[in-house]
């Protein structure tokens, strides 16, 4: 058993902002799934939207993403997030974070431009940004001596009040599973935080890395807070297409300098589905290229930016342009395979702007939260930012708050369990909910699909629970299970909007209300 003032899970760049702003005040213990740069913001290519040129401005910026939301952005909430983007910036380049530069531009770095952004405004290090700001955040977390880094571990549950029998006294820690010595220990903070990221990996095919099973959202479910706008699962438009890809990412940066999107005989399609073309948000995108995939009878489009010349796709594109090399696909020469797959998780945990939720001492940041920023479809480039805006606020909130009562928590009981003894249950369960969530709660659903995953997942459910009873828990169970209470958030969510909009699209409800209204699921408690 060991105590903390605060307790962060998840190491990506949320929890390595938060771990940074309080570790000169604070005992940290920052835990993560695998290694500590081992998560989806180390993936990120595209950049950090913010205003840093005199054209555009916090206004614009704020229009952009609401457009993109479909109307359900919170806007005081977008603004707040947005207006705090430039000192955000300031502050990594403060901290050496290698952004990409430009001498002509008055900043001295150089901005791209993605989907639904009118301005250029996304600072970027070439294609590679989130490896670059992880790389730098990671290099002073770990020369910091009041920060304790937990690798190879994993969150099981919460411990609260309500699960001690004690009331209503908020969160108390966690229990963690260690999975090098494979034991559950108990660890106890003053203050506890969700930033584990998404849940990409409920779908089959996906942009996110192995570790994004939406354990910080279930946890969180679990433990009492409210759950907001699930059904907006956004699909990322181009993953690279091809047998030895995993999860290859091709940015949108590469249709904001120019790529073209065609058919196998070289035909443009984007301008027929949208008059931005290319440019056109995620949601837009995707199910163009849906579209086209399934009239057509596709595996595949294609992502052509070969009209420009091999220096500029070198030096805007250098990761890409390699990984593709590997792969036999010359960029500057021919075309890249691509298909859409899971990417973001726009909905999460209800949280305010400080990263509370509705648990006391509980706060969760980044893809976990849901503060209204992203609305029913994420505006590129805004994620990153959100996790370094909240993260930095949510430092603000603990530092100012007051110490918490210590309540005494017993040890993690598993007296009553043995070993698994046939584990390819796990394995068979996982495979069958992802299949299930990509075929019927995909870029476009009906009821019907919706009704079909719901059965499948109350099924599953029994099955792992009643595994989950008997047997010690290890990090698979642990995270089917988180993917199981996620996907069922997702449907349920998904069938509780009666429309279309943003990346929610029913075939059986295909117009957008008048009023745009979140999706809340109440407390698991009914508070």
């Amino acid at each position: 058993m060991q105590r903390y003032d605060v307790l962060i899970l998840g190491s990506g760049l949320a929890g390595l902002t938060l771990a940074l702003q309080l570790a000169n005040h604070r005992k940290v213990a920052l835990v993560t799934k695998r290694t500590l740069t081992d998560g989806a913001s180390q993936w990120a290519q595209g950049g950090i939207a913010a205003v840093l040129d005199q054209t555009d401005s916090v206004d614009e910026h704020v229009r952009d993403t609401l457009i993109a939301g479909a109307g359900l952005c919170d806007e005081a909430a977008t603004r707040f997030i947005l207006s705090h983007a430039r000192e955000a910036i300031e502050w990594l380049i403060e901290l050496g974070v290698p952004f990409t530069p430009d001498a002509n531009h008055e900043t001295g770095f150089h901005l791209t431009r993605e989907g639904g952004h009118s301005h250029r405004r996304i600072v970027h290090a070439a294609d590679a940004t989130g490896a670059a700001v992880i790389a730098t955040l990671a290099a002073k977390a770990l020369t910091h001596p009041n920060i304790t880094l937990l690798e190879n571990h994993i969150g099981l549950d919460l411990i609260t009040g309500r699960r001690l029998g004690r009331g209503d006294v908020g969160c108390l820690g966690a229990y963690v599973f260690n999975k090098d010595a494979e034991r559950v220990e108990t660890l106890l903070a003053d203050h506890t935080v969700l930033a584990t990221g998404g849940a990409g990996k409920v779908y089959l095919c996906t942009t996110n890395p192995d570790t994004a099973t939406g354990d910080g959202i279930a946890m969180g479910w679990r433990a009492g807070c409210r759950v907001a706008n699930m059904e907006f699962l956004q699909f990322h438009p181009t993953c690279l297409y091809h047998p030895h890809a995993k999860s290859f990412l091709i940015s949108e940066a590469v249709r904001g300098e120019g790529g073209l999107l065609k058919l196998p005989d070289g035909t443009r399609f984007m301008p027929q589905h949208d008059p931005r073309g290319e440019l056109a948000p995620r949601d837009v995108v995707a199910r163009a290229i849906d579209y086209e995939m399934k009239k057509h009878g596709l595996d595949c489009v294609y992502l052509d930016i070969s009209h420009e010349s091999p220096d500029f796709i070198r030096a805007h594109f250098p990761n890409i342009h390699q990984r593709c090399l590997e792969l036999g696909i010359d960029m500057t020469r021919e075309p890249i395979p691509v298909a859409p797959a899971a990417h973001f998780t726009c909905g999460g945990l209800v949280t305010d702007l400080a990263g509370r939720t509705d648990v006391a001492n509980l706060y969760a940041i980044g893809e976990t939260a849901c503060t209204g920023l992203h609305g029913a479809n994420r505006l590129a480039s805004n994620s990153l930012l959100e996790c370094l805006v909240l993260g930095r606020a949510a430092a603000r909130e603990i530092l100012a708050a007051a110490p918490t009562e210590r309540l005494p928590v017993p040890a993690w009981d598993e007296s009553q369990v043995t070993d698994a003894d046939e584990e390819v249950v796990i394995a068979h369960n996982w495979e069958e909910l992802r299949r299930f969530m990509w075929d019927y709660v995909g870029i476009v659903r009906t009821d019907k699909r919706l009704e079909r995953a719901a059965h499948r997942i109350a099924l599953l459910r029994q099955e792992i629970d009643e595994y989950y009873s008997h047997f010690k828990v290890g990090n698979d169970l642990i995270e089917l299970r988180n993917l199981v209470d996620t996907a069922d958030l997702i449907v349920r969510s998904a069938q509780q909007r009666r429309e279309s909009r943003g990346l929610h699209y029913s075939l059986d409800h295909r117009e957008t209300l008048a009023e745009a209204v979140p999706t809340v699921l109440p407390s698991r408690y009914g508070t």
